[in-house]
């Protein structure tokens, strides 16, 4: 009996001891601080590492690559065709000519001071173009008086509302019909010339200027792009047949892609003496070297900026600004006499 009570007195203390050794040990696991910091830590990296492995890295560099200048025939691919909306169609739907920004012109004189390839003689008491110089690019025929020109919209209105515009609200209807953010849509051409064209897709009339031809259906693409404008079957296949075979490689620049008035004004003052611009009229008269490119007096690219050519044997120079030395409205660059 004395054996078993002294046994027990062992024993107990025992159990007891490694009870609350190891209660302890529980308690001290869950309270420490650094085994808090140290698992929040591992799972911070965890996360980051993870958000860096996700992110789309090349996404930027794929938007840049689209946005150069891709053919004309690329760009047509991502056109949508579809079937044309035929009904509801009323001019009055598109205002025009407003004077957007304020400035007292509306937008046909905007347009008319924009293409003179001479600075445009304009009355003093409005914005009201009296005289210019101006090449219609259409049919080649050259103009002095503002009433002999339309001005174009080179995706006609009611092409437009056949095209998606029928959809549109007032104000981007007015946007389109009136839109200065690019060279393209709004052009200087002979009336008759306009009026011939009328509402007609390419599949129906393209200008009689052939030189003008591959211009003319790569402007047309690049605003049914920009506009998200669809085209019927006829329109897009017509398109295509003539691109392929004719235009293949020209390109379209991206949309708006224009200096400020004021840096235009400044790198056509600071071509210096040497430059065309102040080169004697009597130059006009000399004949390039044979074999120098044959140009139109037409839009010429960015790209092309100080480029000459020749003319029926009158030398041109590619320019953002007139011969007697005051800018194109900015974005413009002329085929001019040099």
């Amino acid at each position: 009996m004395n054996r078993r009570i002294h046994r027990s007195l062992i024993v107990f203390p025992a159990l007891a001891l490694a009870v609350t050794v190891g209660c302890v040990s529980s308690s001290d696991a869950v309270s420490s601080p650094d085994a808090k910091k140290t698992t929040t830590t591992v799972k911070r990296k965890l996360i980051t590492s993870t958000t860096v492995k996700k992110k789309p890295v090349s996404t930027t560099i794929a938007k840049g690559s689209v946005s150069s200048s891709p053919t004309a025939l690329v760009v047509l691919a991502s056109i949508t065709v579809q079937n044309e909306y035929k009904t509801g169609y009323v001019r009055s739907l598109f205002k025009h000519w407003v004077d957007a920004n304020s400035n007292g012109c509306n937008t046909r004189e905007e347009v008319l001071i924009a293409e003179s390839l001479t600075k445009a003689q304009v009355d003093a008491y409005g914005c009201k173009v009296i005289e210019g110089d101006w090449l219609s690019p259409y049919d080649n025929v050259t103009h002095t008086n503002p009433s002999e020109l339309d001005i174009d919209h080179m995706i006609p209105l009611k092409e437009a509302w056949d095209s998606g515009a029928w959809n549109w609200t007032a104000a981007q209807r007015q946007s389109f019909a009136n839109d200065l953010s690019d060279p393209r849509p709004l052009i200087a051409v002979t009336a008759g010339q306009n009026r011939s064209k009328s509402d007609r897709d390419p599949s129906n009339w393209i200008p009689p200027q052939k030189s003008h031809t591959c211009a003319y259906l790569a402007e047309w693409v690049a605003i049914k792009s920009h506009w998200k404008l669809s085209m019927d079957q006829s329109e897009f296949g017509r398109i295509k047949n003539v691109l392929t075979a004719s235009c293949a490689t020209t390109t379209i620049a991206p949309w708006g892609t224009r200096a400020s008035s004021a840096t235009s004004g400044q790198t056509a003052s600071n071509a210096g003496p040497s430059t065309a611009a102040n080169t004697p009229s009597k130059a006009t008269t000399v004949p390039t070297k044979s074999g120098s490119r044959e140009v139109t007096a037409t839009r010429c690219k960015k790209a092309e900026f100080g480029q000459t050519g020749q003319n029926k044997g009158i030398p041109y120079v590619c320019s953002d600004h007139r011969k007697d030395g005051s800018a194109y409205s900015v974005g413009y660059y002329m085929w001019r006499p040099a």
